[in-house]
């Protein structure tokens, strides 16, 4: 019987900021700061990914490339991802503190786990200085893993890499990576945890792939939440996810499913 020994979480969209928030706003602004519109679709496409790389994947897309084209005369260049970021870090960073509230579930779901042996460790794709808002917020919430790494401690190999769950797998001492589940709510979550050899598992409610906030979720009826959750499914089960979740709340029964394997 294989044992779980670790669960390492994303944390926007999974943990806190519910239908993960913060970061499409400074995105979107910032590319509309230097004259390219870009609509949500396209933004969350990345999400979870490095922040620069993300930006990188954006200008990649043939929509917003040939955006470029029209409005420079020329194709975008790599200082121009440099140019994005220095409008996307500040816009971020003033706002990012209004975006941290723990999701629902998060803290019943951690104490259970905490009280089966299993460590908690997780992954961002955050910087440090954006972690330095984000994980002493939550803290105060009565979130708080055993440990966190962002792309900065990856040499900016952030997701898909797998380098960050390695991180955490030396950090926090665990056996094997079939003992450890990656949790997160986007593509790129389960990309990190396919290439790192665990278990992988998408969460819905609150995801970046959902793309609703609390309230909106809330309002919309039993069946409109339902049909937007197989989309989501779907997504998740596309991208190779070994479980797909309904919230958090579910973790401790997916590992009940792998014990028992």
């Amino acid at each position: 019987m294989m044992k779980i020994e670790g669960v390492l979480l994303d944390w926007a969209g999974t943990t806190v900021d519910f239908g993960c928030m913060a970061p499409v706003r400074a995105f979107m602004d910032s590319f509309a700061a230097n004259g390219i519109t870009v609509t949500e679709e396209e933004t969350r496409k990345p999400m979870g990914m490095l922040k620069r790389d993300h930006i990188k994947t954006m200008l990649s897309m043939d929509r917003i490339a040939a955006q470029w084209q029209k409005r420079y005369g020329r194709s975008w260049e790599p200082q121009d991802i440099e140019t994005i970021y220095s409008s996307f870090e500040p816009e971020l960073l003033a706002s990012l503190a209004d975006y941290t509230k723990v999701k629902p579930g998060v803290l019943k779901t951690v104490t259970e786990l905490r009280a089966r042996g299993i460590k908690i460790g997780s992954t961002t794709g955050y910087t440090d200085t954006m972690m330095k808002i984000v994980a002493p917020t939550a803290a105060v919430q009565g979130y708080q893993p055993d440990c966190w790494f962002s792309p900065d401690a990856t040499n900016g190999m952030g997701r898909p890499y797998p380098y960050m769950i390695f991180k955490n797998i030396m950090e926090l001492k665990l056996s094997d990576v079939r003992c450890v589940i990656k949790a997160g709510d986007t593509v790129s979550d389960i990309a990190e945890g396919r290439a790192a050899g665990v278990w992988s598992v998408g969460i819905i409610d609150g995801s970046s792939v959902m793309a609703l906030t609390e309230d909106a979720f809330r309002s919309l009826t039993e069946y409109e939440k339902n049909e937007r959750r197989e989309a989501v499914r779907h997504t998740f089960m596309n991208a190779g996810a070994d479980y797909v979740i309904t919230d958090i709340t579910e973790l401790p029964a997916v590992i009940q499913a792998i014990q028992q394997q």
